[in-house]
């Protein structure tokens, strides 16, 4: 999922140099595919018994389908509903890992949230051998490959859709439901300022046509998201889940207002290590805090508010953007600050529910 949800991102300079895409078109692109993300998180969240072995199977093959059909179309209108579909099938992909990790007794999520960085480093390695002898719809053919050999070995996973009731059968506290609605829009403003950075961090860089600074800083950013997971998971355990999602919003605010304040490689470099090292491990923290609430479904309740949150992103800073994205990286730090104030606020609203 790592490789077909976001191998768009190394990929676009590319098509900005040769498919005649403009930056807000690609900016319309992207946001496509958050959409579709948003469609697919609120159709399992209302309809989880579609979160199967075999919708799983299904939503694979269409997300390797969707990126050989990229390479045979040509306009912005063709490439949004790609990308719609294959954010539909990205959702139905994490959701159903999701799910199921969490009913394996004794298993890692960073195991399986460190695959999404895995498959984003391995995108931007692809793009970053590849860019100098393929064209860009060569470029689609290959990451539908990489897709398919990655995504095979998980067709044999039985998947354990999520419930739609807590098993709390008293339900949750007046304190628990506040927690639980202060962490939805935390996760929102992630959604809507992680991707913004996500979106424009390897075009800011410099990443147009050959250049290898671009498919590099995606490099970065993947191989950082890889370990990021397993880190997280340890400070949580010496700090508890509440002061590292905060710890956590923090490093990733000023990895969104770095490339706002320098252009240079250097600065961008070291914003993909703190992006990188952050955003999964922000979603995989989440999730983690919200599964100890008493409320059902908040797996697919909180990926739809994380949709939503990018399908914002990318049109919020469009209209901003020009021959610079340093308007774009400004907006995202202010968003992230303000969910860093949110994740301290659920921080001292979780102390109260778990008695500290």
């Amino acid at each position: 999922m790592g490789v077909g949800r976001f191998v768009f991102t190394p990929i676009l300079p590319i098509m900005v140099d040769s498919a005649g895409i403009s930056p807000s078109s690609g900016a319309i692109i992207a946001t496509a595919n958050y959409a579709g993300y948003l469609l697919g998180a609120v159709m399992l969240s209302l309809r989880p018994g579609l979160n199967s072995t075999t919708t799983l199977r299904a939503w694979a093959a269409v997300l390797v389908a969707t990126e050989v059909a990229m390479a045979f179309v040509d306009n912005t209108f063709a490439f949004s509903i790609l990308r719609l579909i294959a954010g539909l099938a990205s959702a139905a992909v994490f959701l159903a890992c999701a799910s199921t990790v969490a009913k394996q007794i004794g298993s890692s999520p960073g195991i399986t949230f460190g695959g999404v960085g895995a498959g984003i480093a391995a995108s931007g390695v692809l793009t970053l051998v590849a860019a100098p002898h393929l064209s860009w719809e060569m470029l689609w053919i290959a990451s539908a490959i990489l897709t398919a050999a990655l995504i095979t070995p998980a067709l044999t996973l039985k998947v354990h859709a999520e419930s739609r009731l807590s098993d709390n059968e008293a339900g949750p506290s007046n304190r628990e439901l506040l927690t639980w609605r202060v962490l939805m829009g935390v996760y929102f403003l992630e959604g809507l300022g992680y991707i913004i950075v996500g979106t424009f961090l390897v075009a800011a860089a410099g990443g147009h046509g050959n250049s290898s600074i671009g498919p590099t800083v995606w490099i970065v950013v993947g191989l950082s998201a890889l370990p990021a997971t397993f880190v997280w998971q340890a400070v949580a355990r010496r700090i508890q889940v509440r002061r590292a999602l905060a710890a956590a919003f923090a490093v990733q605010t000023v990895s969104a207002l770095l490339p706002a304040l320098s252009g240079n490689s250097a600065v961008a470099i070291a914003s993909a290590i703190m992006f990188g090292g952050t955003f999964m491990g922000i979603t995989l923290l989440t999730l983690s805090m919200a599964a100890g609430l008493p409320i059902g479904r908040t797996a697919a309740t909180l990926t739809a508010v994380y949709g939503l949150g990018q399908v914002l992103g990318p049109l919020v800073v469009a209209p901003a953007l020009g021959d610079s994205y340093t308007v774009a990286f400004v907006v995202a730090a202010v968003v992230l600050a303000l969910g860093s104030v949110g994740a301290v606020f659920v921080a001292r609203l979780h102390a109260g529910t778990s008695g500290e």
